[in-house]
């Protein structure tokens, strides 16, 4: 019996398979098996996506026990939200559609940065943890919310949706197609501001390596100033075991950690263990596994 894995990115979708038993460590920090990457080629549309990404999932398992999927966006009353980047996928019934194509297997759809922190539960720096924040720095910032060792999905599937927090100025916000916190300090934000200052392009984390020129400081002190009080005020309001933070910004984090637990340390009444997530590649597809599997055991 095999379990599948889905994860639809803003640049590719990823699958893979694994046992469909209990005790099934997936990959325990090795690489996945039986991947397969398709680009996700935004301009042709989210129904021809699916059907590439169900195609490539015949080649994989004629009948999955269960199907794990995790997406960009949010998914809210069966249907994804807030994901503009690919026309079709916002509002589209992604839930139904997989239902339709797997049959009586249990299907469970995330959001990527859930999918993430279900995989850190699973195998991960969460693993054990009863309530915890899971944080992901990357071309845009989420986080997710873990209550009694499971991640909190909120209403309307947008709980830890963290990009969206306030600053300063209270008319950016969503109404006027803001997310502050993302605009400020995601690694997406700080590349294309510090692209037209270097008139080149470096990653967010080589930004880092170069904060000893001011004007790169002047641009990188206030994101990490802004994601550690974020970090801070989901401690005071949550009061968190332990925070574990993951994405592509973390290949600096021995830059980011240190001022975060700072802040947190003389912010929070009772300071949480701050942790680098096990996950930094795939994290979302190895969650998507993670899915699949629980719902192999409970149906």
């Amino acid at each position: 019996m095999t379990v599948l894995g889905i994860d639809f990115g803003g640049t590719k979708v990823a699958l893979a398979t694994a046992p469909a038993t209990e005790s099934s460590t997936v990959d325990g920090g090795s690489a996945l098996r039986d991947t397969v990457r398709l680009p996700t080629l935004a301009a042709a549309g989210a129904a021809q996506l699916v059907e590439r990404a169900l195609a490539a999932a015949r080649t994989l398992t004629g009948r999955p026990t269960a199907v794990g999927v995790s997406t960009f966006g949010v998914v809210s009353q069966g249907r994804i939200r807030l994901a503009p980047n690919v026309p079709g996928w916002d509002g589209l019934e992604l839930p139904r559609l997989l239902r339709e194509e797997f049959g009586q297997a249990p299907v469970v759809v995330h959001n990527d940065v859930n999918a993430a922190a279900t995989a850190e539960l699973r195998w991960g720096a969460l693993r054990g943890v009863d309530l915890g924040v899971y944080l992901n720095l990357g071309t845009g910032i989420g986080g997710a919310l873990i209550v009694g060792g499971r991640v909190l999905t909120g209403a309307h599937g947008a709980a830890g949706e963290i990009g969206y927090l306030l600053g300063p100025d209270p008319t950016r916000c969503f109404a006027t197609g803001h997310a502050p916190l993302e605009e400020l300090a995601s690694g997406g934000a700080l590349t294309a501001r510090s692209a037209r200052l270097l008139r080149r392009d470096v990653t967010a984390s080589q930004l880092f390596d170069l904060a000893d020129d001011p004007d790169i400081a002047a641009l990188l002190d206030p994101a990490v100033d802004a994601l550690a009080a974020a970090v801070a005020n989901l401690c005071i309001a949550v009061d968190p075991q332990r925070v574990v933070i993951g994405g592509g910004m973390m290949a600096a984090a021995r830059h980011l950690l240190p001022r975060i637990a700072a802040l947190a340390a003389r912010a929070v009444p009772f300071p949480p263990e701050i942790r680098a997530a096990r996950f930094v590649h795939d994290a979302p597809l190895r969650g998507a596994l993670a899915l699949a599997l629980d719902a192999a055991v409970t149906g």
